[in-house]
């Protein structure tokens, strides 16, 4: 209950194109009506995704989280016993060398 999205008026394909100013209102706005969720709604935290699926207009959902699956991709989940479950330990986990050398990539890439 509560989970809203944040949309700007301008119509704006994915989210990487909206203008810096534009993202950080987006962002600013989400947190004043996501502190007034919090408030209302007591919910253990709350999530902000921005996955560019959907539809084709940039926005940023937010989401009352009450438990850490409330927020989950599809590579956590699995079949058992005929039910859906969400898992951890479906996901391979890279190893640390491999993500160093990742870090070191974004580090060292310029912005445009």
């Amino acid at each position: 209950m509560g989970e809203f999205m944040v949309i700007p008026k301008e119509h704006i394909d994915h989210f990487l194109d909206i203008p810096d100013d534009l993202a950080a209102h987006i962002l600013l706005t989400a947190q004043k009506f996501a502190r007034r969720v919090q408030k209302i709604f007591k919910p253990k935290r709350m999530g902000y995704v921005v996955h560019g699926f959907g539809v084709p207009h940039a926005h940023l959902n937010v989401v009352p989280l009450k438990h850490s699956d409330d927020i989950v991709s599809y590579k956590f989940a699995c079949i058992k016993d005929n039910k859906i479950i969400f898992d951890s330990r479906q996901i391979p986990l890279v190893p640390r060398e491999e993500l160093n050398q990742i870090a070191e990539k974004i580090k060292k890439q310029e912005d445009f």
